[in-house]
């Protein structure tokens, strides 16, 4: 009796894999080559398709960063970083009480609000975010346009902003550009660079 059960489980099993697998190549080939899957930008994906890639994403970010240094970060980086998020990231984020602009709302995966990204994600890792960018998302790499120093502070103001007031957005992001502004103190470092 036993081996008849044990036989009964391993031919399920096997029947199971290959019904999987079957139904993994036929997927595969309508989404890479019947072209049946519109990749076109005015459609959303799939919400499976979404949850795949978000948890994805989540894995990857949390692996990578996991060696990412956090240098001690002031009221003079969130100042910095205010007005580097306003010149480079505001545009698809927003802000609190700031919509995108109409480029960064017309992409496909819509980027996501960035108002409270501290309360999802650790310090090391928006910076890894930031710093590397995400494949097929839209959203860029900053290590070749921004210094780390740069890319520390707007990680700095991003902590801050699950706490701030359209009044706060407002007053630490109504200086002059970032680029004439003095410059910042590379965190790292802990003096001016």
């Amino acid at each position: 009796m036993a081996e008849a059960s044990t036989r009964l489980i391993v031919k399920t099993a096997v029947l199971t894999l290959l019904a999987a697998g079957t139904l993994s190549a036929a997927t595969g080939l309508v989404v890479w080559r019947a072209g049946w899957y519109n990749i076109g930008a005015t459609t959303s994906h799939f919400g499976i398709v979404y949850k795949g890639l978000e948890q994805a994403m989540r894995y990857s970010v949390q692996h990578q960063a996991r060696k990412v240094a956090v240098p001690a970060l002031g009221q003079a980086d969130v100042a910095r970083g205010a007005l580097v998020y306003r010149d480079n990231c505001a545009q698809c984020h927003g802000g609190p009480g700031v919509a995108p602009n109409i480029h960064g709302l017309s992409m496909q995966p819509a980027p996501g609000p960035l108002v409270d990204a501290a309360m999802r994600w650790q310090s090391r890792e928006l910076y890894w975010i930031t710093r590397h960018g995400v494949k097929m998302s839209g959203m860029p790499a900053w290590e070749f346009r921004l210094s780390d120093a740069d890319t520390w502070a707007v990680v700095a103001f991003m902590n801050r902003m699950p706490a701030m007031t359209v009044a706060d957005y407002k007053t630490l992001t109504a200086m002059a550009p970032a680029e004439n502004q003095a410059q910042a103190r590379d965190p790292a470092q802990g003096e001016a660079r």
